[in-house]
């Protein structure tokens, strides 16, 4: 199902962006699109409004024929395109008629083959005697509707207070001899989540120095482990960009030196097998009796190898339990059910047979449903024919359903989270961005496809298949995952529709559409890239290790990443960087690029750029800066370029080309916001630019406030220039949400005039921007501010400021403020603040924050949580540490 309706959403699209192409890169006949484009809406229309109603007879077969008569369309149409993209730029023949006449007659043959499918699809409405069914429309509809689940994603605990109990007890217990405090049970039961809120429970925080979270996984790597244990201990940006350099043993040693004479706790979640420990279990001195290490696992003989015990047991809930657990989920904590739904309510908590991961996704379709007994019936008529399966097999049935049950726009969303590595946790930003790429989002009458990307991504965590994992300063989601169970229902579903080809790419390369090849599951990079020559119709490479790949067959290929997950991207060994990239930029198909090489020594990227008709995104992770091509004007789809750093070329004159789709361009040096950019870059909402020279009147820089769309921009200087010519070239957009200032060389007073009048910022971020001895705010000013960074601000001792000049701010950080003699005590009577870091603070500041959060204590204000760094110990500060004042030693 996923795959049909993924297939007919991409030919949509392709045909598309070549009707509304500036340069068309193929002429297609109009009759033959007006007679596609009708079918391929009539099969649209049918799987989103009848999909669910298709027995498997009808079914499988059906959605088959209809994904290969798609993809075999497209595969004709970019086929073409490719062709004469090539032929154009190799060679000055004209097009030979004879290869015309076959293109045109290739595609009629698959509109043929559409159009008895259509005729198909009409005959089995008719054998299903189709009515309006409303029930099955609730569902379908449920995009529409509000959620009762909050997006915090905050799962209540039920049924686990003895356990809760018993675990406290041993971590904090004066007499517990337990230092391996294992949690064993089955797959969803809520290992993880009872871990999660022991580890976040403020006896815990306050009771051990340092906690550290790290998830093991069955496709564990032991340097990985050490470095999540090392990234979760660190605080400091600049020291976990150098721990992501360091080998297995440095990483080993630092984990020991860290937690050497500190109370500590360390959970290793999802561990299946006991190497793991023996392999990392050195490195946690053993010098503390009060140090604890947690392990959640399945397996019970894993927990009585490492501690010769059972472990504590998580059980099923029971029927009250499980009742209680789905009303919390679909209702809210409120847990106000209709008394009509009660009973049936009480079925489907039932028949969730006690697994927490069930009830809690059941949970989710039911709270994007209309609260209806029909609707509650036929999911109870569906859940009572999979009770009798054991255990996993029985929970994925239950998911299952919940998958079944999702509109079809959203099936391939969900598939696709297949493709990244187990347990990782996934930027949001990176998922949109491919999910676009991919072609398979509907799109939505005045939303981009970005809009449309994120309304969909919410409507999967609101069904619960999509887990939070952080969030941004600004209350955005950016991290994200799936359970384990969940990503092998993706696994299975994937397979079955042949979504995605996953580890064993070896099967029926040949018809796959998207790949993914991860490095612990590839173990001969060689024979891979052999197979890879077979995948002539792949549209997807997504691969994380470096090794050689060749590119010579996947002339199709729209979709090319090579990164592992924690943004680092593979260099390319089997050729040095030219040829890499002259192959790269062969792949005149491409949307998205993400990969790894030094550009300055390609000929191609200079040369070729402007071939690939429909690049959307292109992010290429090296440290030189790069002299983009003028090519780089000439792509009408462009949204997102990430580079380092590179020179942005002038628009060719003459040339009124407008990038409308372009969001987002980084880093660019020595940026010139001429009128000729300005009017080119009409939608652009993310830009970071930085400067090496000072030729302000050259920059344009006071054009920044043409950029009406822009929401986030980060402005970077080599060294501070002159304040004059600062204050008379560098103006604001009202629309800013976030600001990032490096070295401006501004005063406080400026801040007021150039900053603090902006109406929708969010974010603001100064790294030694500002200069000056006092500070003093005024009211009407910082109106939606929320996030406040001051890094670096050695001048000021004097900041003066009340509670209604930053009305909405809920973190202040403040970073080497050496010399600021006093807190402002105003910061702490802001309703909304919730927390507030000292970094590297002056004593007088840190005593008198105290002082001004115990006055707000004892006004009944609880609700602000400081945060002190220290460079070296100080008795006399540490001393005035609190459950609400902790303190942090070290660089």
């Amino acid at each position: 199902m996923a795959t049909a309706y993924a297939a007919l959403v991409s030919l949509v699209h392709t045909i598309e962006q070549i009707q509304h192409h500036p340069r068309p890169p193929v002429s297609l006949d109009e009759n033959q699109v007006q007679s596609l484009q009708e079918k391929v809406a009539f099969l649209q229309d049918f799987l989103e409004d009848y999909s669910h109603r298709l027995s498997q007879e009808h079914g499988d077969g059906l959605m088959v024929r209809i994904a290969d008569a798609a993809h075999a369309a497209e595969d004709v149409i970019e086929s073409r395109i490719v062709d004469q993209i090539h032929d154009q730029s190799t060679s000055t023949h004209g097009e030979k008629m004879s290869s015309i006449d076959h293109f045109y007659q290739d595609l009629q043959n698959e509109i043929a083959e559409m159009d008895l499918i259509k005729k198909e699809v009409i005959e089995i409405k008719g054998k299903m005697r189709l009515i309006q069914d409303q029930l099955h429309r609730d569902s379908l509809a449920a995009g529409s509707l509000s959620s009762s689940t909050s997006m915090v994603q905050k799962q209540a605990m039920v049924g686990i207070d003895d356990v809760l109990i018993e675990i406290m007890d041993k971590l904090t217990g004066q007499h517990s001899s337990s230092r391996i405090i294992p949690i064993v049970g089955m797959g969803g039961i809520g290992k993880t989540t009872l871990a999660r809120n022991v580890c976040q429970n403020p006896l815990i925080v306050q009771y051990f120095d340092i906690r550290a979270w790290v998830t093991v996984s069955q496709e564990y790597n032991t340097r990985q482990i050490l470095l999540e244990l090392n990234l979760d201990i660190e605080k400091d940006e600049g020291n976990k960009k150098k721990l992501r350099q360091k080998s297995e043993e440095e990483l080993g040693e630092i984990i020991y030196k860290s937690l050497f004479g500190r109370r500590y706790l360390i959970i290793m979640d999802d561990m299946w097998t006991a190497e793991v420990w023996d392999n990392v279990k050195f490195f946690f001195p053993n010098n503390n009796s009060e140090s604890r290490i947690m392990i959640t696992t399945r397996l019970s003989n894993l927990a009585f190898q490492i501690t010769g015990s059972h472990g504590l047991r998580m059980n099923f809930l029971d029927e009250e339990e499980s009742w209680d657990l789905l009303c919390k989920t679909v209702f809210g904590e409120e847990s106000n059910c209709p008394h009509e739904l009660e009973e049936i309510g009480r079925k489907i908590a039932k028949h969730c047979k006690g697994l927490p991961l069930s009830i809690v996704v059941i949970g989710g379709l039911l709270a994007k449903s209309k609260q209806t007994c029909d609707y509650w019936e036929y999911i109870v008529e569906n859940l009572s024919s999979i009770v009798s399966l054991e255990d996993n097999e029985r929970c994925l049935r239950i998911l299952y359903t919940s998958y079944h049950q999702l509109p079809v726009h959203l099936k391939p969303c969900f598939l696709y989270m297949r493709v990244f590595p187990e347990d990782r946790e996934i930027r949001v930003s990176q998922i949109i961005k491919l999910w676009v790429a991919e072609g398979f989002l509907k799109p939505i009458s005045g939303k981009s496809m970005e809009e449309v990307a994120e309304k969909y991504f919410k409507d999967l965590i609101d069904r619960n298949l999509i887990l939070v994992r952080g969030f941004g300063f600004n209350g955005r989601i950016r991290f994200c995952n799936i359970h384990d169970l969940l990503r092998d229902l993706c696994l299975k579903e994937a397979q079955k529709e042949k979504f995605l080809c996953y580890h064993d790419i070896r099967k029926g390369i040949n018809a796959q559409r998207r790949i993914v090849v991860h490095q612990n599951a590839s173990k001969n990079k060689h024979d891979i890239s052999q197979v890879l020559q077979s995948a002539a119709r792949a549209r997807s490479l997504i691969c994380d290790f470096q090794g050689a790949l060749l590119f010579d067959s996947l002339r199709l290929l729209r979709v090319l990443n090579l990164a592992d997950w924690d943004g680092v991207y593979s260099r390319y060994q089997g050729l040095q960087d030219e040829y890499f990239s002259e192959a790269i930029f062969k792949l005149v198909n491409s949307r998205y690029l993400a990969f790894r090489a030094d550009l300055n020594l390609s000929s191609g990227f200079r040369s070729s750029l402007h071939l690939l008709w429909n690049l959307q995104t292109v992010i290429v992770k090296e440290m030189h800066v790069i002299d983009a091509p003028p090519g780089i004007w000439k792509l009408p789809q462009l949204r997102h370029v990430q580079f380092y750093w590179f020179h942005l070329p002038d628009p060719p004159a003459g040339d009124e080309f407008v990038l409308e789709n372009l969001q987002t361009m980084s880093s660019i040096l020595n940026f010139k916001c001429g009128e000729d950019v300005v009017k080119r870059i009409p939608n652009i909402k993310k830009l970071r630019i930085g400067y090496d020279d000072f030729s302000f009147s050259h920059y344009c820089l006071q054009n920044l406030d043409r950029l009406h769309k822009l929401e986030s921009l980060a402005c970077t200087f080599q060294s501070r220039p002159r304040r004059s010519l600062l204050l008379n070239n560098l103006s604001f957009p009202y629309s800013l949400r976030k600001l990032n200032l490096y070295r401006n060389g501004l005063h406080w007073e400026d801040i007021a005039t150039k900053i603090g009048s902006l109406p929708f910022l969010e974010v603001l971020k100064l790294f030694d921007a500002v200069m000056g001895p006092k500070w003093e705010t005024v009211e009407g000013q910082f109106c939606s501010l929320k996030v406040l960074l001051v890094d670096g601000c050695y001048d000021l001792k004097s900041w003066t400021t009340e509670s209604s000049h930053f009305p909405c701010l809920e973190h202040l950080i403040l970073i080497e403020a050496g010399n600021l003699k006093e807190f402002p005590p105003g910061i702490g009577e802001i309703p909304t603040l919730q927390t507030i870091q000292l970094i590297f603070c002056s004593s007088s500041a840190i005593v008198t924050t105290k002082r001004i959060v115990e006055e707000q204590e004892e006004l009944g204000n609880s609700g602000v949580h400081v945060l002190v760094k220290l460079s070296t110990d100080d008795s006399e500060l540490t001393s005035l540490a609190s459950n609400n004042f902790q303190f942090e030693i070290g660089f």
